[in-house]
């Protein structure tokens, strides 16, 4: 292919300005570009082409400069450019040779590929050559505003419990979860779920049949605690799992894939071979490997990552005897709980708001034997266990050092009666399970006789039982 149409399309395409300043050397231009900061429209670049005093020869500027004497018929150009007479009278979506109107569709596409024929045909960087790829330019516009019009197109758009929000995005590109084809935020509407992130263009709307993968969440917020569980495809009725098109492994007529997840199969339109964390093999193998999941499934679990649903110690608790680091962060999650109730009575931990320091693991200050698959993956890594060390010790510094009113809640062994302050979460300590008062952990273990809190405690409701006896 020709420099020339090589050169529209990254023009057409990428509308950046690196992409600009790579092909067009002149400092005017990058003088105007850096100025005005145009990244809207192609359209813009075009005017920004026109007004410039750019000398350049660069096919990409002639053919902006030239671009531009259609859409802004007033604007002027250098004067080493041939003029083309570009005016509203003329057909812009006529045939090269001779006359052919294309009015729908079909029609523009047979347009858009005799133009792209004869553009082959010419001789490189010949002024015809130039010609045309400018009235391809006209052609792919015109089309895709037919195919995908911007006009009345919803702000926000509700489907199959999916809320479609209209993206303004134009540079960055991404794929539609429907066709599977790459969006051109530049000329084409599209949407994203603001639920689940799936993205669409806009005249793929009406053909979505994945309802919001938020809603699952939402209704059943669980994981597939089962290794891989396949049933296979005759099972399956070589089919889709999801969108029941016909698979099989052979690839004919589509190619069947394995979601590792559901364990089921998918076409090559439901399982893009994207990679997630599988939560069975973390429980039962703690294997952190990622494996290829179905769209739907990687969606799931990227909206499951972070909830708290996992309870270790039920689902597979053999798991603290072999993971040593379960432990340790099982033994910092006891004592953030036992430092809670110092920092809700406390008026200076409250207003310095200590406790949101775990805001993006809030069931830390709720319980501590359920887990997130993004805290078994943090506690693999180590970072977890870094991160709540430091809060750890920022909580204990709080009542033991800081703050006079946690210091006057600490306990005296009452079995010695010797020695420092002491406070249930220190690591030398146990506390009673009944009246939950605090003694060292040998003077505990040491002592024959009941905790001597719990024995006043009876004593004291014995007396009063007697004096209720006595007074009735």
């Amino acid at each position: 292919m020709s420099d020339g149409l090589t050169n529209f399309d990254t023009f057409r395409t990428n509308n950046c300005e690196r992409d600009w300043l790579q092909t067009c050397k002149c400092d005017s231009n990058k003088a105007v570009i850096k100025q005005l900061k145009v990244h809207s429209t192609i359209v813009m670049w075009m005017k920004l082409a026109s007004v410039t005093e750019c000398t350049c020869q660069n096919v990409v500027c002639m053919l902006a400069r030239r671009t531009a004497l259609y859409v802004f018929p007033g604007t002027r150009t250098h004067s080493s450019d041939r003029t083309m007479d570009l005016g509203l009278a003329e057909d812009h979506f006529s045939r090269p040779v001779g006359s052919f109107v294309a009015s729908d569709i079909e029609q523009l596409k047979l347009a858009i590929e005799e133009c792209k024929k004869l553009i082959l045909e010419l001789p490189e960087h010949s002024e015809r050559q130039k010609d045309n790829v400018v009235k391809l330019i006209h052609l792919r516009l015109k089309l895709q505003e037919l195919k995908d019009p911007e006009e009345d197109e919803p702000n926000l758009r509700v489907l199959l419990e999916h809320r479609f929000s209209k993206e303004k995005s134009k540079s960055v590109k991404q794929t539609c979860d429907k066709c599977s084809t790459i969006i051109w935020g530049l000329i084409q509407t599209w949407y994203t779920c603001t639920g689940c992130y799936y993205r669409c263009h806009s005249k793929c709307m009406n053909l979505i049949t994945k309802p919001c993968v938020r809603s699952k969440v939402s209704h059943q917020s669980e994981y597939e605690l089962s290794i891989c569980p396949e049933i296979g495809l005759d099972r399956q009725d070589y089919r889709c799992a999801e969108c029941r098109a016909q698979i099989s492994l052979r690839g004919v007529p589509s190619e069947a894939r394995q979601c590792d997840y559901t364990g089921q199969y998918y076409c090559s339109t439901c399982h893009w071979n994207d990679t997630a964390v599988i939560p069975a093999r973390v429980i039962h193998n703690w294997e952190f490997e990622s494996r290829k999941v179905c769209r739907s499934s990687m969606r799931y679990l990227a909206l499951m990552m972070s909830r708290p649903v996992l309870r270790l110690k039920e689902i597979n608790p053999l798991l603290f005897n072999f993971v040593e680091e379960l432990v340790e962060i099982r033994k910092l999650r006891q004592d953030i709980l036992l430092m809670k109730p110092y920092f809700i009575t406390c008026k200076e931990a409250m207003e310095a708001r200590l406790l949101l320091q775990l805001q993006d693991r809030q069931h830390f200050v709720e319980n501590d034997d359920m887990y997130s698959l993004q805290d078994l993956i943090d506690i693999s890594t180590g970072r977890l266990s870094c991160s709540l060390t430091e809060i750890h010790t920022t909580f204990a510094k709080h009542i033991k050092l800081d703050c006079e009113r946690c210091q006057a809640k600490g306990f005296v062994c009452e079995l010695c009666k010797e020695g420092d302050i002491l406070f249930p979460f220190d690591s030398h300590t146990s506390v009673c399970h009944d009246c939950s008062a605090v003694f060292h952990r040998d003077c505990y273990f040491d002592n024959s006789t009941t905790c001597p809190r719990c024995a006043r405690m009876t004593e004291r409701k014995q007396d009063e039982e007697e004096l209720d006896v006595k007074e009735s």
